[in-house]
């Protein structure tokens, strides 16, 4: 079912076998330029354009604000999007430190072991003055 629904096949198995891919797009031409005229791919509408932010006046509040009100508007800000974070029980929290401190002393040991090989093969390569 899969394989008969891409991009080609459905349109390939409704256009009559004698007709040609330029006389099925001939009946587009006479719509009207307003819809959009989908040929095998996704059909948008067309949107119309919304004026800018720039192009607006400046309101009495979106004059320039001073130092202080924008160090305000930055914490309230702050505040804002810590309130939409999802917060860890302590139960999760306490897993995911045992989770990191638990990889770190592994990767540790890894690296430790891997230097302290490293070391004594450049000893024995080299020779040990000692």
């Amino acid at each position: 079912m899969a394989e008969r629904n891409r991009r080609g096949d459905d349109a390939a198995d409704d256009r009559p076998e004698n007709e040609s891919i330029d006389e099925a797009f001939d009946d587009d031409d006479a719509e009207s330029d307003d819809e959009p005229v989908a040929r095998g791919g996704t059909a948008t509408r067309a949107k119309p354009k919304a004026e800018s932010a720039d192009s607006r006046p400046k309101a009495k509040s979106d004059a320039r604000v001073g130092f202080f009100g924008r160090i305000i508007r930055f914490v309230r800000e702050v505040v804002a999007e810590l309130r939409k974070v999802i917060w860890p029980t302590r139960k999760e929290l306490l897993t995911y430190t045992a989770v990191v401190v638990v990889f770190i002393a592994v990767m540790l040991t890894i690296v430790a072991g891997l230097d302290f090989a490293f070391a004594k093969g450049v000893l024995w390569v080299f020779g040990n003055p000692s």
